[in-house]
């Protein structure tokens, strides 16, 4: 509540009254949780005596946009659509903590400790960086505000930093996360020669405003490419975390999950989940996802009435290389994990008798 009452206040003195009364909605609603309903009526009362509407949603009906473009920078999400993501529980904690140090930000103000609340997540694509961004918002209840780079990056120069510095203070003046997304796009290091001085300048206006949002709301960010941003850039968030592919426990569960709407023939086969589990590991929970949504379409299309094992397993491979141009490898990869020497003569249509040599080598 003191972070809210912060914000009124900077609010009033800058005679922002977007502010003052989406940062009054959201300590109403903190008052009520903490069962402080007489306090919050009396701030609902002096709201209404002015003949004002709180702006808590509302507010984020309009977005900062792109001079040149006419392009919003960014898209709102509000918090209403649960999300379920498949972590390992090292992640879980690590999400926790964060959400706990949102939720319990005026406590450590209070004592003195630093609140900061910024969490940098990097990784390969498809490991659920973004999902966990909405699995914050949605669990601490507050938007999600998501930077469009395709607006944000301006080809005039000079906008690209206008528009980093409206896309903040849009964020600063509203309860929500700030989510920037495939962050080394304009997070660069500012010694890759490859770069123009227009774009290393954007770094600088960055972090500047990076330094002066992270005082007291919430920033995530997300990045494929860790090895590309600057140094700078790392020592400007309170936490940051390695998202890491599935291990085989979490793809066994993923696998289940995927394809729970649909009869396969090794649901109740563990040895089967098991190797099926080994096929995919290495890939990231979004290629586990890709490969059984296409093994049901296509089970579908031929009109068979269950997944079954053997085609599940060679879609795996196709997923992993993108052809059978190495019919060879194709065959090793099915008979070790698990299908029969009939099943793959019939998958990768050669004779019985070659897999046979193949695999007699």
């Amino acid at each position: 509540m003191y972070n809210e009452i912060l914000k009124i206040i900077e609010g009033g003195i800058n005679r922002d009254r977007n502010k003052v009364l989406s940062y009054s909605k959201l300590l109403v609603d903190n008052l009520k949780k903490d069962g402080e309903d007489k306090f919050a009526n009396k701030i609902v009362d002096i709201i209404n005596k002015k003949d004002v509407t709180p702006m808590y949603l509302d507010d984020f009906l309009v977005t900062p946009i792109d001079q040149e473009t006419k392009m919003n920078i960014a898209d709102i999400i509000m918090p209403n659509q649960e999300i379920n993501l498949v972590l390992p529980s090292y992640l879980e904690n690590i999400i926790e903590e964060f959400i706990l140090s949102i939720k319990q930000r005026d406590k450590l103000n209070k004592i003195g400790v630093d609140s900061t609340t910024s969490l940098l997540l990097y990784g390969i694509p498809g490991t659920g960086k973004t999902s966990i961004a909405h699995l914050i918002s949605y669990k601490t209840k507050l938007p999600l505000v998501i930077v469009r780079l395709d607006a944000l990056v301006s080809s005039l120069l000079g906008n690209t930093a206008k528009n980093i510095r409206k896309v903040f203070e849009y964020a600063n003046n509203r309860p929500c996360i700030l989510f920037l997304d495939e962050f080394d796009a304009i997070a660069k290091a500012r010694d890759d020669k490859k770069e123009l001085g227009e774009l290393k300048r954007v770094i600088n206006s960055l972090l500047q405003n990076i330094d002066e949002f992270n005082k007291n709301n919430v920033l995530i960010a997300a990045t494929n490419h860790h090895e590309l941003l600057d140094a700078a850039i790392w020592r400007r968030f309170s936490m940051t975390v390695e998202v890491l592919p599935p291990d085989l426990q979490q793809t066994s569960v993923l696998i289940k999950q995927y394809l729970d709407s649909v009869e396969y023939d090794f649901r109740d086969n563990q040895k089967k989940l098991e190797l099926s589990s080994e096929a995919l590991l290495g890939l990231a929970a979004a290629d586990v996802k890709s490969i059984c949504m296409n093994t049901i379409k296509k089970t579908i299309l031929r009109e068979e009435d269950k997944v079954l094992y053997n085609n599940f397993i060679y879609e795996i491979y196709l997923y992993r290389k993108h052809s059978l141009k190495d019919i060879e490898d194709a065959v090793k990869f099915l008979h070790k994990y698990g299908v029969q020497q009939r099943s793959i003569f019939k998958l990768v249509g050669i004779p019985l008798r070659s897999v046979k040599t193949i695999l007699e080598k």
